[in-house]
């Protein structure tokens, strides 16, 4: 079985997954992270697998945007495509081709 790609049974056939390129968009506040890139690119099955990816990839990432139990941060936001992953059921939701994962950071201060 390939890195890229599995078989996975699915109603009496097989069905062929294979990792999706999603764009992530990084905050300026975490641009130091991820070698001053703006934009970042991973590949994976589930919006799960590319938020594994991400920090797999960009190891500075992990503790600006996850706390030790594996949450997200109090004060990062999570968007997949338009939507909050606060509000998704689970992270694990198969990608399609063009989706995109975008990193906010809330910053308070006076």
């Amino acid at each position: 079985m390939s890195a890229t790609a599995y078989l996975e049974r699915h109603g009496g056939g097989f069905r062929r997954m294979t990792q999706i390129l999603v764009r992530v968009a990084i905050p300026s506040l975490l641009l130091a992270a991820t070698g001053n890139q703006r934009e970042v690119s991973v590949e994976a099955e589930t919006l799960a697998g590319a938020l594994r990816a991400l920090v797999e990839s960009y190891p500075l990432l992990e503790v600006h945007l996850f706390q030790a139990d594996g949450s997200v941060r109090q004060h990062v936001h999570l968007f997949y495509n338009d939507q909050n992953t606060r509000w998704l059921e689970s992270l694990d939701v198969a990608l399609e081709p063009g989706d995109t994962i975008t990193v906010l950071q809330a910053v308070s201060g006076g």
